[in-house]
């Protein structure tokens, strides 16, 4: 054996018996690898997780905030440990947390705190809640509410001298429940200098009287005109705005909101980002937050936003996210301002108004997408639906991208619009809750056939592969979810006792899907919310049904318990 040999065989007798003693040690002093364990396991109930790949499970596991695991209960039990919380649903239905596609929540949150004339169906209780306002009010003091539908007493419009005795020393704005009218009280109209000799502005209308005096009524743009007037509100009644609201939506199950915020026709375009800045980081800094929020801003300030996600990105936490950019194409229906490619019935010469000049739109939505913003256009009347959609199509011959341009209420849609929508690849977010109240005001104002065939086509829109998204519009109605489910599935309207357009209802599974994973997915936050996926933040919603087949036949429940990041957010 040569030298080299032996000093070989050394070395290998060497490593063998380090491997040897590293072996033993291991095999006799390691402890097994750590199971995963969750915070918290619900078993024994009906999960709708909105996951094609598993629509429905018994038993779901959270950990740290997010879905560990989704399946039966055999499979879960593993990952329960020392300090699992489980909860027994003893059969109850889960859904995810409900994302409301369209609100406005600090305005809702201020809302809750003044005139609240929603609902309201007499003159005289429109009177009487404004009289009752001023009373409690101090002289000088501004009062302001909303809500009122005059469809609801019979379609007239209320009138300055209906308050103007009971209103001698306070300035007064009652807005229409669509936000794209208002009225104000001879002494607003005073200060805001508004008289007969005043002009419509661009994109607006001051009401007149016969003889040429204005009635009080100011829709869309004229309402800047009074706007100004009113003081600005303090951020620390904005702060308490968002705080109730987040508190409200989170007894209907909302756990996230996207955020058009106080931006209207007529309103100052700062005033969006003065709640960012104000409320919203606030909120976030000071761990204020109960719900997700997605901010859209007015798209005149298209270049700020496109700033300030370049900088910080799109998530500001996991609380605020920055979603995008909206306009106005047209008005609205109750206020005659939703702009028709034919009349109103009811007024020959009125085909809406077109809010903001088309050229404009078009510029400010190409430089927008040349950032990569994703738009929402505001467009209810079939002929703005249609001037959007031209809009987006000219747009998008730029280039292929995920855009996901959205059209927020897409009411009323000329024939070929909804295929349009699904070819295009346009999200269409609706408020089911606003056909309640349109459905008699549509036929008056459209006629019977233009109506029927145009109004809310749900179903048309997911049969033509379009991106449903449903919301509310609050504080326009009511944030609710399970209401916005059953409206889209039975669409029976007050005091009918059948459906308006039979054939434009959906299903159960359709409508939570649309208002959980497309809701998401319509305004890019389908990685991390929208179905009860492992990995996907654990924020779900606990129902007071326990039976699946009950709820798909008449979307009747209530909500239990409202979870966000796996932890019980409500009650």
């Amino acid at each position: 054996m040569n030298l080299c040999t032996l000093i070989s065989a050394t070395i290998v007798l060497a490593i063998s018996l380090l491997a040897l003693s590293l072996l033993n040690h291991y095999r006799f002093n390691s402890t097994p690898p750590r199971l995963l364990t969750a915070d918290l396991i619900l078993k024994n109930g009906v999960i709708f997780t909105s996951d094609v790949s598993l629509p429905f499970a018994d038993s779901m596991a959270v950990q740290n905030g997010r879905i560990l695991r989704v399946g039966n209960y055999s499979a879960l039990q593993e990952l329960a440990g020392d300090g699992t919380k489980i909860l027994n649903l003893d059969g109850k239905v889960v859904v995810p947390g409900f994302i409301d596609s369209h609100v406005h929540l600090i305005p809702g949150g201020l809302q809750m705190v003044r005139v609240e004339l929603r609902g309201v169906n007499h003159k005289d209780e429109f009177v009487r809640r404004v009289k009752e306002a001023v009373r409690n009010s101090k002289k000088g003091s501004w009062v302001l509410g909303g809500g009122w539908n005059n469809d609801l007493w019979g379609g007239e419009l209320p009138v300055a001298s209906w308050i103007d005795d009971m209103t001698p020393h306070n300035p007064v704005w009652l807005s229409r429940m669509d936000g794209h009218m208002g009225l104000a009280n001879s002494v607003a109209l005073q200060l805001a200098q508004i008289t007969n000799l005043s002009q419509d502005p661009n994109g607006g209308t001051i009401v007149k009287t016969s003889d040429g005096e204005p009635t009080g009524l100011l829709i869309d743009a004229a309402m800047k005109l009074i706007l100004p007037w009113i003081p600005e509100v303090s951020v620390d009644e904005r702060r308490e705005a968002l705080l109730r609201a987040s508190n409200l939506a989170l007894t209907r199950g909302v756990t996230t909101v996207v955020d058009f915020g106080r931006y209207f026709p007529g309103a100052l375009v700062q005033l969006s980002w003065e709640d960012f800045s104000d409320v919203y980081q606030w909120a976030v800094s000071s761990a204020k937050m109960r719900i997700r929020v997605c901010l859209f801003f007015p798209l005149e300030t298209w270049s700020s936003l496109a700033d300030l996600i370049k900088k910080s990105g799109r998530a500001v936490s996991n609380w605020v996210y920055l979603g995008g950019v909206k306009a106005f194409a047209d008005g609205s229906l109750g206020s005659n301002s939703a702009l028709f490619h034919e009349p109103y019935a009811d007024e020959p010469d009125n085909y809406g108004l077109q809010v903001t000049e088309i050229e404009s739109l078009f510029n400010m939505t190409m430089a927008s997408d040349k950032s990569g913003l994703q738009v929402a256009i505001h467009a209810i009347g079939d002929r703005a639906n249609d001037l959007v959609l031209d809009i987006y199509k000219s747009v998008a011959t730029t280039g292929m991208r995920d855009r996901r341009f959205r059209i927020e209420h897409a009411q009323h849609l000329a024939s070929g619009a909804a295929v349009r929508f699904g070819d295009q690849g346009i999200v269409a977010s609706v408020q089911p809750q606003h056909l309640l109240g349109d459905a008699d005001s549509a036929i008056k104002k459209l006629g019977m056939d233009r109506a029927d065939k145009g109004s809310y086509l749900f179903w048309s829109l997911l049969a033509s592969n379009a991106k449903l998204a449903l919301g509310s519009d609050w504080p326009v109605v009511d944030i609710n979810p399970l209401h916005d489910i059953r409206v889209s599935m039975k669409r029976i309207p007050p005091g009918w006792d059948k459906a308006w357009i039979q054939s434009e209802r959906i299903s159960l599974a359709d409508a939570l899907i649309a208002h959980t994973l497309s809701a998401a997915h319509a305004c890019f936050l389908e990685n991390d919310l929208g179905s009860l996926s492992p990995g996907k933040l654990a924020d779900f919603v606990i129902l007071s049904t326990d039976s699946w087949e009950d709820f798909a036949a008449e979307g009747s429940a209530s909500i239990e318990a409202t979870y966000v990041a796996g932890v019980q957010a409500y009650p």
